[in-house]
């Protein structure tokens, strides 16, 4: 059994991360971490008719320029795992249209990047692909006219709000090579404190994150302190907090030093009008393949584990008053050729 404690699956081979890029929209491009995206779209249409197709744009630009650095075709592609937050992934399926990848598609909400590189990895490791593609997107358009209203209504957004980040990312994901390794990993579980606000997504997903957090820990018998870098997914300012108070409180440990969140690395909160941080698929995506795994690869960072939070709700469970479910999942990944 691949397995180690309750919940985390150990990929025996390490897999190797070959490459990744990230596509982003202006208002990332005027944020702290510019200098990390492969691309800066001048503005958020990215020359396309509708949100839809630009989001679907971001994700072939992310997907084609991964590809390219690791010096390989689509063809050599064996499995692409994908997906955004729009109904029926349109984003990623209509992205992929013309690449000809097979593709699984995935819905994990925010968490789907990182359940996209468990997938990836597992699937290398076990001998199914030699090569396999894990990518995620969001647009901040195409997210608010699905969930909440189009951006001509002119909505209030209350601060415990968090802004969807335009963006996509993309990493390719082989069984020989010299990138950082992906070592373990796991699935999160759901989880439900009632919140029903999808204003306050990060306060709905903080409890997934402690959950997955916590139990991997106990797994692998590691501490905060062991990692460079515990990375969340989105869960911006309010999630951050209440998730090391989650984890103080359930777990008896505190991450605070080595804790980051991509949802308040992106953007610049005292320039930028985000309210509570940055948040959707591409959120995670973009910051993890280009930042992340360029100080992976530089020795930067030695041991970081990832956890994508996710609020798994829809437009319709939203309106009939349902609460958010949440979920999280984790990779841990070592930097050059370690091993655990």
């Amino acid at each position: 059994m691949k397995r180690l404690g309750k919940y985390t699956f150990t990929f025996e081979s390490a897999p190797a991360i070959l490459s990744g890029a990230g596509s982003v929209g202006k208002a990332e491009g005027e944020g702290p971490l510019a200098h990390e995206f492969d691309f800066i779209n001048e503005n958020d249409g990215v020359g396309a008719s509708t949100w839809e197709k630009a989001e679907a744009s971001l994700v072939r630009q992310a997907v084609t320029l991964a590809i390219d650095k690791a010096r390989l075709t689509p063809a050599e592609i064996d499995v692409a795992f994908a997906g955004d937050l729009l109904n029926q992934c349109t984003a990623s399926t209509f992205g992929f249209r013309e690449l000809q990848i097979p593709l699984a598609g995935l819905f994990g909400a925010c968490s789907t990047f990182a359940l996209a590189l468990f997938m990836a990895a597992l699937f290398v490791d076990g001998g199914y692909a030699k090569h396999a593609l894990a990518e995620a997107s969001s647009h901040f358009c195409s997210a608010e006219k699905q969930f909440r209203m189009p951006l001509e209504y002119g909505g209030q957004r209350p601060q415990t709000a968090q802004r969807t980040v335009t963006g996509a990312g993309a990493c390719i994901v082989g069984a020989k090579g010299t990138g950082p390794r992906i070592v373990r990993g796991c699935v999160g579980r759901i989880t439900d404190m009632d919140v029903s606000d999808p204003a306050n997504m990060g306060a709905a997903m903080a409890p997934a994150a402690a959950a997955t957090i916590g139990e991997y820990l106990l797994d692998t018998k590691t501490v905060p302190e062991d990692y460079d870098l515990i990375l969340t997914g989105d869960l911006g300012s309010v999630g951050a907090a209440l998730m090391r108070d989650l984890l103080r409180s359930d777990y008896g440990c505190d991450p605070g030093a080595v804790h980051n969140d991509c949802g308040l690395m992106v953007f610049d909160a005292k320039k930028q009008d985000v309210h509570a941080g940055g948040s959707g698929c591409g959120c995670s995506a973009a910051v993890f393949s280009t930042k992340i795994l360029r100080e992976l690869s530089n020795g930067t960072l030695s041991r970081v584990l990832f956890a994508g939070t996710g609020a798994l709700m829809s437009p319709l469970t939203t309106l009939q008053g349902e609460s958010i479910p949440c979920i999280c999942h984790a990779v841990e990944l070592a930097g050059g050729e370690r091993r655990l």
